[in-house]
């Protein structure tokens, strides 16, 4: 295996752990949350984060490497962190929306640092993927931010 091969895994498996770790916090915010369209809206996008990561997945099998199939501890941390704050604010709307939001900023950090590693080693035959995934992070984290500025505005 080729040493940019080696570089591009790891990007990719560094994503594939942020992907996983949106599904899980999506799922986290779909159980917490009362309103249908909210509860339907981020079941979606955990499924979006886990397609996302199989997608990545199987770009690292492609490329002969292992793929990373948990979530980060970090990712951990912040829903333990969620769960801990969600039993003293009562999970309300806003709440939530504003966990969902800063696991998104999260997620825009680690693909821009991505799209910076893939531009300094030129891994090109990676980078038309990582943008993609990358502009679908970016609408997530507007819609977000959006209803919760949305809830905000009402309470």
């Amino acid at each position: 295996m080729t040493d940019m091969n080696k570089e591009a895994i790891s990007v990719l498996n560094d994503l594939i752990e942020t992907s996983k770790d949106g599904q899980e916090g999506f799922k986290t915010c779909a159980e917490d949350i009362k309103h249908p369209e909210l509860k339907a809206l981020f079941a979606k996008r955990s499924a979006d984060c886990a397609t996302a990561a199989a997608e990545l997945q199987a770009t690292v099998r492609s490329m002969g490497g292992d793929p990373e199939t948990s979530t980060s501890v970090s990712g951990d941390l912040h829903r333990r962190w969620v769960d801990v704050k969600a039993m003293f604010t009562g999970k309300d709307e806003e709440a939530v929306l504003n966990e969902a939001e800063r696991g998104e900023d999260h997620a825009l950090k680690a693909y821009r640092e991505a799209i910076e590693k893939i531009n300094k080693h030129n891994l090109v035959g990676i980078r038309d993927l990582v943008e993609r995934q990358y502009h679908g992070v970016q609408r997530n984290h507007d819609q977000v931010k959006a209803l919760r500025n949305e809830a905000r505005a009402r309470s």
